[in-house]
């Protein structure tokens, strides 16, 4: 096996393939069984129905292969049948689904907070506590950090985003559709300038990551103090955000702050977690050590669960009940996540993911100089984002975005987007796509760019 191509035997053929238009038939009466029955406020990147999906494809129902770019938004980074992760799940389901581990306790919910308190950037003694979504765990860490420093003020980044709860809403950035008409939001929630190199630059702004730090830390010192602020959130790399990549020096630079002003600094990984920017974190990356990690997602091969992973004297302060959930650290979840976990490794996917980045970086770069519309090509590893505008402008370009999703779609790949301004093409396939089928994929991304953009 090398970093290139995994040494994988597929269940599914891996091509792309369409055997009718899309949506299909059989979509189509799905969608329309949906308009009756599921919630309109629930929406689909997508308006075809999966049957089945392994390694980087999705079949739909009407026998559609499609290429997968987004991994259920970066979740299914081992695929979305691991055969592990499934034997795993169907073995720990014979035994039992369920006793609630805050009631009768199991090896597996144990075993998963060993396998994080160990994997996660620190030498120093942690502890790990397991939820069921990224919300729920960012959510968790805010309530640790408040009790631990006694303080009230939580700091996070225009751009972020980071859950749909009413305090995972007030700290992400982004108004429609995650916001709009769902308030009063939790207070004591305070929003910073981010690091967006493309964006500052633009503006005219110092692009340079200390020099944006100094900023958002003056905008702290000014509006809140250094003694009020219980902890700064934020997710190495912004995911829904735009996949925005800061400077580098800005996040050393804040985890140096908030060190020397004994507020608690927590990496929302959520997204950006378990291989998917090249490293098993993406704060690695400049060596920060957070006191709190989040994360969730990519965490056991498509299973819920999500865990927070922090300095053992922050999550040992917290009173007896004070954390936990029904269903937090499920013994079905907790075995897939350590399934999974098995299979990053033997099949080393940080390196995995920092080829297929080098590879799509090289590609759509390329494309860059020669049409233009595209203004950055950002991300590391497995997490790639292209940032559409209007020619000879920073302008964002929504609509062509829109567009070019569409055309990659109606070709078989299935690709996501995101940003404030809704005008980032965002890449997230599964770590365990082969070369010839992310290769086909690229090609068709990039034609759909071509003649989008013609």
């Amino acid at each position: 096996m090398t970093a290139t191509t995994p040494s994988i035997t597929y269940r599914l053929p891996q091509v792309r393939d369409l055997v009718t238009a899309l949506p299909g038939p059989e979509s189509a009466r799905l969608a329309e069984r949906r308009r009756s029955a599921v919630a309109g406020g629930v929406g689909s990147s997508v308006p075809v129905y999966a049957a089945d999906a392994d390694g980087g494809v999705i079949v739909d129902v009407d026998g559609n292969s499609l290429i997968d770019l987004g991994s259920g938004i970066a979740v299914t980074s081992v695929g979305a049948s691991d055969p592990r992760v499934a034997e795993a799940v169907a073995t720990q389901a014979q035994h039992f689904t369920h006793t609630c581990f805050m009631v009768t306790p199991y090896e597996g919910y144990v075993a998963v907070a060993e396998r994080l308190n160990a994997l996660t950037p620190g030498d120093h003694d942690k502890r790990t506590v397991l939820f069921n979504s990224g919300a729920e765990a960012v959510e968790n860490a805010i309530k640790v950090a408040r009790l631990t420093t006694g303080r009230d003020a939580v700091v996070a980044f225009d751009h972020a985003y980071h859950g749909r709860t009413n305090l995972t809403m007030a700290l992400t950035a982004k108004t429609m559709p995650y916001k709009k008409d769902f308030g009063p939001f939790a207070p004591e929630v305070y929003r910073m300038p981010m690091s967006y190199p493309y964006r500052d630059a633009a503006a005219g702004l110092d692009a340079d990551g200390k020099a944006a730090a100094a900023r958002a830390i003056t905008q702290i010192e000014k509006q809140i103090g250094g003694d009020a602020v219980a902890a700064i959130i934020i997710e190495p790399i912004q995911g829904e955000g735009g996949f925005i990549v800061p400077a580098p020096g800005f996040l050393p630079a804040l985890a140096a702050w908030a060190k020397e002003n004994g507020v608690v600094f927590i990496a929302d990984e959520v997204q950006t977690g378990f291989a998917r920017t090249g490293a098993w974190f993406a704060c690695e990356d400049e060596s920060v050590v957070p006191d709190i990690i989040t994360m969730a997602k990519g965490i056991a091969g498509g299973m819920p669960l999500s865990a927070i992973t922090g300095r053992a004297d922050l999550l040992d302060a917290v009173h007896a009940g004070g954390l936990g959930g029904t269903y937090g650290g499920n013994p079905v979840a907790c075995a897939a996540a350590l399934a999974a976990l098995d299979t990053m490794e033997d099949l080393q996917l940080p390196a995995r993911a920092r080829a297929i980045g080098e590879t799509a970086v090289r590609r759509l770069r390329a494309l860059a100089d020669e049409v233009g519309v595209i203004g950055d090509v950002r991300g590391r590893g497995g997490m790639i984002a292209i940032e559409l505008v209007h020619p000879g402008t920073s302008e964002p370009d929504a609509e062509l975005t829109k567009a070019i999703a569409a055309k990659a779609l109606a070709a078989g790949v299935v690709i996501l987007t995101c940003g404030t301004y809704g005008n980032v093409v965002r890449l997230l396939p599964p770590l365990v796509i082969g070369d010839e089928l992310l290769d086909d994929a690229l090609t068709v991304l990039e034609t759909a760019i071509r003649e989008a953009s013609a």
